[in-house]
């Protein structure tokens, strides 16, 4: 098949980027003709809450990659589904994750589908965003409305769909394994990469920090008195978006910044597997979620999870299997964390992580995809 994939690509970093880059890849090893067309300007540095939207990797080998969609110039939406739709793809694969792009993308869709011959299909990661702003819901709709399928990442955005879709086919495929980051290392390798001791113990709080991910909420778990004394430290590991200063003045106020690691700026991916295989558990207190690609993560290197029960997160991390699902609230994880050094569960959690994560693979993507497309075909 000829297909297309929209939405973030490499020169621009993250983990939408990083999933396409990755879906690209996998479709490529099965036959496929596969062009990502990706943005010249995917957010304008003022509505940018980080340090940089670019990666710093090399560029991906073997992937053809197009930079043409501005994200805030309807012209150049115009232009670009003209392009799309000129090259006739039979599937357009489009990656949604904020409401904020649902004008151009949608645009673009709506143009590609004019064809008469290009089925488009949406790969949900957010519908409903975390932080809701108004207009929302209007811009989701749109997109939704110009899509033939969706493939929804989560149960629960997949639900959401039912309320937005009007009767759009979609189906519920899982996040697949972040896999690209290589092969885990000793722990104590990995705490010397870091300058860590090998004498403490490491939990790990990663990726992108914003509100709903709840770090205040751990950092509060953190100073709980169940926790003290056991030579804890807390790995903060991910770039702040917005102000970062309210953490360490709570960190200062409840007397615990020395049990902190703080590393916040954005890990590249070659320094990824260091955090992981230097932590025994991922910690992810989060107010709100659909999928984390973070549990990705954690999959890939057979680290145990401790996340809220919110939203997609406990399809995901089964609870007692691979970790623990708990309110996001700091007396629950803490907790759950003083549970995790009593318990002595390592090596249950290890055969439920090796038994779960084989459900994760692009394979099992791929095959969605192209059950759903098989299925657009007929309509």
């Amino acid at each position: 098949m000829k297909i297309t994939i929209l939405g973030p690509s490499y020169p621009y970093r993250g983990g939408i980027a990083m999933f396409d880059d990755r879906l690209a890849e996998e479709l490529v090893s099965e036959g496929h003709k596969v062009e990502t067309v990706t943005f010249t300007l995917q957010y304008p540095s003022f509505l940018f809450p980080g340090k940089t939207q670019y990666s710093s990797a090399p560029e991906p080998e073997h992937l053809k990659i197009t930079r043409a969609l501005n994200s805030v110039n309807p012209f150049n939406w115009l232009e670009t589904g003209r392009k799309i739709a000129a090259s006739r793809p039979d599937l357009l694969i489009v990656a949604f994750w904020l409401p904020f792009m649902a004008p151009s993308l949608g645009t673009v869709c709506r143009m590609v589908r004019r064809n008469g011959h290009t089925r488009v299909m949406g790969i949900m990661h957010n519908l409903i965003p975390h932080e809701h702003r108004i207009g929302d819901r209007q811009f989701c709709r749109y997109f939704v409305r110009s899509l033939d399928g969706a493939v929804a990442l989560s149960g629960s955005v997949s639900r959401q769909l039912d309320e937005y879709g009007d009767s759009l086919p979609h189906l519920f495929s899982p996040h697949p394994l972040y896999d690209n980051f290589g092969a885990g290392i000793p722990r104590d390798e990995a705490c010397s990469r870091l300058g860590l001791s090998p004498d403490s113990r490491y939990l790990l709080f990663f990726g992108l920090i914003r509100d709903y991910k709840g770090l205040d909420i751990l950092l509060d778990a953190f100073a709980d008195s169940r926790l003290r004394g056991r030579g804890l430290k807390l790995m903060v590991a991910g770039e702040f978006y917005g102000d970062g200063t309210k953490y360490h003045s709570q960190a200062e106020s409840l007397g615990i910044d020395d049990d902190i690691v703080w590393h916040t700026e954005y890990v590249p991916d070659g320094e990824v597997r260091d955090f992981f295989s230097a932590a025994d558990a991922v910690v992810q207190p989060y107010r709100s979620a659909t999928q984390s690609g973070v549990t990705q993560i954690a999959y890939h290197f057979g680290r145990p999870m401790i996340v809220s029960d919110v939203g997609g997160l406990p399809e995901i991390v089964p609870d007692g299997k691979v970790g623990y699902v708990v309110a996001p609230s700091p007396e629950a994880v803490a907790g759950a964390i003083a549970d995790f050094y009593d318990g002595g569960d390592t090596e249950r959690f290890a055969a439920g992580l090796a038994e779960e994560k084989r459900k994760y693979s692009w394979k099992a993507m791929c095959s969605a995809i192209m059950e759903l497309f098989g299925s657009l075909k007929t309509l």
